[in-house]
């Protein structure tokens, strides 16, 4: 019995201590569904019915940007769960559960919250992101891509991407492009112009991607086949990472020379450099499923899942 506890003592030691610990973290109010940084401030999207905006630094909550509560098929008033979150100046976008399942855009400025779009248009919205001040693309979950002009409140585009159902998009740098992900594995990048395809990538994640990243000409994606593909379409190659557990999030660091992605069960981080495949390291203390990865910077990047609790860690 002792040599038994012995051992296992010496396993824990070994393995058990690979594992970095946060940082520092940020309390937000409800389980967080998206995170966007910029300019020195944390914008957080929960299912609380609110964005909240932090200092990066202090950690500090400066502003919670409540949107109204909906009446439930019950008619009981509930929150509207928050699905993403972005900004561009001095405009925010929120993206929120609306009633009967449709979803609404709300735009916030000047300390004022307008309504752009609402369960009227009977959109089922998953995912809204700025191209311009006045160009947002919205994804809904049939697949298509909408392209939608804020002050004439019409589209300029629509595309069916494909018959599968939406899983997520993100866009380049210089938001010309986006790759597109859903349930069939495949990943396609339209031109955010006119919606033009310009590029599929198939045959190396065989199910539904939850997430993909895009940042300085490398992809990758989340996949339900346990796997993380790391696509280079300039150079036209691929590769797979196996992992033990359906993974559920994926980022790059901005250079793309790191991916971090959902390892296991225990919503833990493992860091590769993407062009060794070598392991940095690997991060826990999440403690409910991943719903995002974001690198602020070659050295530090935040994890976010269900939970309200967002941890920020150092690479090294």
């Amino acid at each position: 019995m002792k040599l038994i506890l012995l051992l296992a003592l010496l396993v824990l030691l070994l393995f058990g201590t690979d594992i970095k610990e946060p940082r520092a973290s940020f309390i937000s109010s409800g389980g967080v569904v998206d995170i966007i940084y910029q300019d020195g401030k944390l914008y957080s999207a929960t299912d609380a019915g609110c964005v909240d905006i932090f200092d990066f630094k202090s950690r500090v909550i400066l502003e919670k940007i409540e949107v109204p509560k909906i009446n439930d098929f019950m008619g009981e008033e509930i929150n509207s769960k928050v699905y993403s979150v972005d900004k561009i100046k001095a405009k925010i976008m929120i993206l929120s559960q609306d009633k009967e399942g449709f979803r609404r855009v709300h735009l916030y400025h000047g300390g004022k919250m307008e309504l752009l779009i609402d369960s009227s248009e009977a959109l089922t919205i998953a995912k809204a992101k700025f191209l311009d001040e006045n160009t947002i693309l919205l994804a809904l979950l049939s697949d298509e891509l909408i392209s939608y002009d804020i002050k004439k409140r019409t589209n300029n585009w629509i595309v069916q991407v494909s018959g599968a159902k939406f899983s997520d998009f993100v866009l380049n740098e210089s938001k010309s492009e986006v790759v597109v992900a859903d349930e069939s594995g495949n990943l396609k990048i339209h031109s955010t112009k006119n919606g033009k395809l310009l590029k599929t990538l198939a045959g190396e994640n065989l199910d539904n991607v939850f997430q993909v990243d895009y940042k300085n000409g490398v992809i990758a994606t989340a996949g339900q086949d346990r796997r993380v593909v790391v696509y280079v379409p300039k150079v036209g190659s691929a590769y797979q990472i196996k992992s033990s557990f359906l993974v559920y999030s994926v980022g790059l660091s901005p250079s793309g020379a790191i991916v971090g992605y959902a390892s296991d069960e225990n919503n833990n981080v493992t860091l590769l450099e993407t062009a060794s495949k070598s392991k940095i390291a690997r991060f826990g203390k999440n403690r409910m499923t991943l719903s995002k990865i974001v690198f602020i910077n070659e050295n530090e990047f935040l994890v976010a899942s269900d939970d309200e609790i967002i941890n920020l860690y150092s690479v090294k």
